[in-house]
């Protein structure tokens, strides 16, 4: 009677473990490098709408994640120079550090995908050439967004997206809040390519 329990335990193991190594295989995560170019509009950026901005500010970066059949976790670094606009003695950027969940069914072909995340939102504020007044920023903040991501074969893709970032904190240039209750907030569209492997 032993032995039957035992033979049979052991068998259960063993067909419990198959199929979590089978149901693994099927769902486990293929990373991927996203590099991407876009830019800012709305909210404190130079530009103030998606549409018929004359002076589009590039914003760049790299997105490294992971993704299974129905989402998958990305960590993005972006750049965007003249953040504010242009203007005579005036330097400033933005520096985007973003961890990120998503929800991203795979459809084969198209994949949409939603995201929520947290993160560093970083400004640099300098007035030149005398530099009366310099400011460096780091806020904590959060993004929300979506877009699609088209495949060409198994590892090659293009994407598209627009995200929003918003700061949890005001925006202090000198030691003074520029932008009292109101918060540093922005959108940004961009396009890229999507390398799995």
């Amino acid at each position: 009677m032993t032995q039957v329990l035992t033979r049979r335990s052991v068998t259960i193991a063993v067909f419990v473990c198959a199929a979590t190594l089978a149901t693994a295989a099927d769902v486990r995560a293929q990373g991927y490098i996203a590099p991407f170019i876009g830019f800012d509009f709305g909210g404190d950026s130079g530009c103030p709408e998606i549409t018929g901005c004359e002076d589009k500010k590039l914003n760049y970066g790299v997105a490294f994640g992971a993704l299974n059949n129905v989402g998958g976790f990305e960590q993005e670094f972006a750049y965007a120079s003249d953040f504010f606009g242009e203007a005579p003695g005036l330097s400033s950027s933005v520096l985007t550090v973003m961890s990120n969940f998503m929800l991203a069914p795979n459809l084969q072909v198209a994949r949409p995908y939603f995201l929520v995340g947290v993160g560093l939102i970083k400004t640099d504020i300098e007035l030149t050439p005398t530099s009366l007044l310099q400011s460096s920023n780091n806020h904590f903040g959060w993004d929300i967004g979506g877009g699609l991501m088209i495949f060409f074969g198994r590892h090659v893709a293009i994407r598209g997206d627009i995200r929003y970032f918003h700061s949890f904190q005001d925006l202090e240039l000198g030691g003074v809040t520029v932008l009292d209750g109101t918060k540093l907030d922005f959108g940004r569209a961009a396009a890229g390519m999507v390398f799995k492997f």
